[in-house]
């Protein structure tokens, strides 16, 4: 295989990667009502189920680069495919006098760890091996980041409705996870060397402005949008939304998203400054979920459009700052595993944070002023990481290593 053919699979195997990143989350979440109906699900376990699997990617995501240092990143790529199909199985499989519960802790846990290391490893590929077309890569993986959350939003109830069966529902999503590792081995497989610097090189990154703010803007976008794919189906359905409505809606809304996220990142790539988009992506979607929430519903499809282009362009752009903010592969990589470490980590609290609040109060109402004010958050880091600033140097970047 060319070095031509052989960029050309990696691209389209790190897109397939990413149409299953975000199938556990809003698979759940379509069809919530259901299964804490039939299975049992206790309020607390509910609050896990939402919460633990963003908590996941925070508290894995420093082990992808260690990992990729050892057995290079596109192996532990392929690594972490497979432990998402076997995941995506063992979830809604019942244990015999122990029932569903367990099998859904587990399941998500395993789902949430493989996801943790496909979500840092991609930005280093992308810029190790298509430091060229940084905005096009990094949009065409984000979209497909996103159309994976719209297609178990969209999908999972009819799926629910066709088979009578929220175990067949949810397990469907590991198909096409099984079907991508088996595509990605060969490749993977003969991978080259890893990307990553080796342990003590590299800029200092727990004492760098910009990696902290760009951190700090990643943590914005993982309070929003986390929360959209756990809790926005329920909130409309409790507003009065039923059920195939509602999953309509979540999925008009990412599928929005998929708009936003292939724009964003190549309009970004080629301005100066990246404050701007930053802070219009965060108040859009701070602002159209907190409308999604207590807006009047005659609006709510004007919301969900807000919502999505927002967040699509939001996650997009937190993401390809890892890129555009530092020198070499290897930089990002690690940044990539701090930002989403820190920014997943404490971003799951968006997650508990709803449901704390809804059991509180009786509604969902107060989550609408948290994410207007999370909104606000992501825009004022979002700003300071826009800045025409490098990890590690802090100086403005050069004309010559502008990325076009």
């Amino acid at each position: 295989m060319s070095r031509r053919q052989r960029l050309a699979a990696l691209g389209v195997c790190l897109i397939l990667v990413g149409l299953n990143l975000r199938t556990v989350f809003s698979s759940f979440s379509a069809i919530l009502a259901e299964v804490r109906a039939d299975a049992g699900v206790p309020a607390w376990a509910v609050t896990v189920l939402t919460t633990a699997p963003v908590a996941c990617l925070g508290i894995f995501a420093p082990l992808a680069p260690p990992l990729a240092r050892r057995f290079g990143a596109e192996r532990v790529l392929l690594a972490a495919m497979a432990v998402l199909t076997v995941g995506l199985l063992v979830r809604p499989t019942t244990v015999p006098g122990w029932g569903a519960l367990p099998s859904l802790l587990v399941g998500t846990a395993a789902c949430g760890f493989a996801i943790a290391l496909g979500n840092v490893l991609l930005p280093g590929l992308v810029k190790r091996d298509f430091p060229h077309l940084l905005g096009l890569m990094s949009g065409l993986y984000t979209t497909a980041i996103v159309a994976s959350a719209a297609l178990a939003a969209g999908f999972t109830y009819p799926l629910l409705a066709a088979t009578g069966s929220w175990q067949l529902a949810l397990g469907a999503w590991a198909i096409p996870a099984a079907v991508v590792a088996l595509v990605f081995a060969p490749l993977a497989w003969n991978g080259r060397d890893p990307l990553h610097t080796a342990d003590g090189q590299g800029p200092r990154l727990a004492r760098d402005s910009m990696a902290w703010q760009v951190t700090l803007f990643m943590v914005g976008q993982a309070m929003m949008s986390f929360s959209v794919f756990a809790w926005l189906a329920p909130i409309l359905r409790e507003r009065g939304v039923d059920g195939a409505t509602a999953g309509l809606l979540a999925s008009f809304s990412i599928i929005l998203q998929m708009a936003g996220s292939l724009v964003a990142p190549s309009l970004a790539a080629r301005l100066t400054r990246q404050s701007a988009p930053n802070v219009v992506a965060a108040l859009l979607t701070g602002g159209g979920f907190a409308l999604c929430i207590v807006g009047p519903l005659g609006g709510i499809w004007v919301w969900a459009a807000m919502l999505g282009l927002g967040q699509g362009s939001l996650t997009a752009l937190a993401l390809t700052m890892a890129m555009l903010r530092t020198h070499d592969a290897g930089t990002a990589a690690r940044l990539s595993g701090m930002m989403q470490g820190f920014g997943y980590g404490l971003g799951s609290t968006g997650t508990l944070l709803v449901a704390q609040l809804r059991a509180a109060t009786g509604s969902f109402t107060a989550v609408a002023a948290l994410f207007a004010c999370v909104g606000c958050f992501a825009a004022v880091f979002g700003a300071l990481s826009g800045r025409r600033r490098f990890v590690g140097s802090g100086e403005a970047e050069p004309a010559t290593e502008r990325v076009r």
